[in-house]
């Protein structure tokens, strides 16, 4: 049915309402941004920060600590600033909400519970095996 206007403000828009990612680029101040010198001096800081940050995660992942949530937050450091980063970080984040989606799909959650209960029997046995053949020893002496 014609209504007689070619308006196309009825007709629904599909990027309306859609998520739109940020602009990639810097996201230093306009007055650091317009004054060359100073914006690259912003960038080689942003970066020194951004690499302490990530070699203190790469140091905490043999040691106690949350390793991957300092290096991530090092990338997102490094992403105020720098392009490259923006995009790696962009691609994690959607690699992180993929598997997490399939995650929570019914049948790989199935799948999950059934061979971490196979893992847990298996070692349940080969723990009792253990203890059968060599007996618990405790690895202190106590004399009463």
């Amino acid at each position: 049915m014609n209504t007689g206007s070619n308006d196309p403000a009825g007709v629904a828009d599909p990027a309306v309402g859609a998520k739109t990612e940020p602009p990639l680029g810097s996201r230093a101040p306009e007055f650091v941004q317009a004054r060359k010198m100073l914006h690259l001096s912003w960038q080689v800081g942003v970066f020194i920060v951004g690499l302490a940050v990530v070699v203190a995660g790469i140091i905490m992942l043999p040691l106690p600590g949350p390793g991957w949530l300092v290096i991530f937050g090092g990338m997102a450091i490094w992403a105020t600033e720098f392009v490259w980063a923006q995009l790696v970080l962009r691609w994690t984040k959607r690699k992180v909400t993929e598997a997490a989606q399939r995650a929570l799909d019914p049948k790989v959650r199935r799948r999950n519970i059934i061979l971490t209960t196979i893992g847990l029997v298996i070692v349940a046995v080969l723990v009792a095996i253990y203890v059968w053949k060599f007996g618990i020893a405790m690895p202190w002496k106590i004399k009463e």
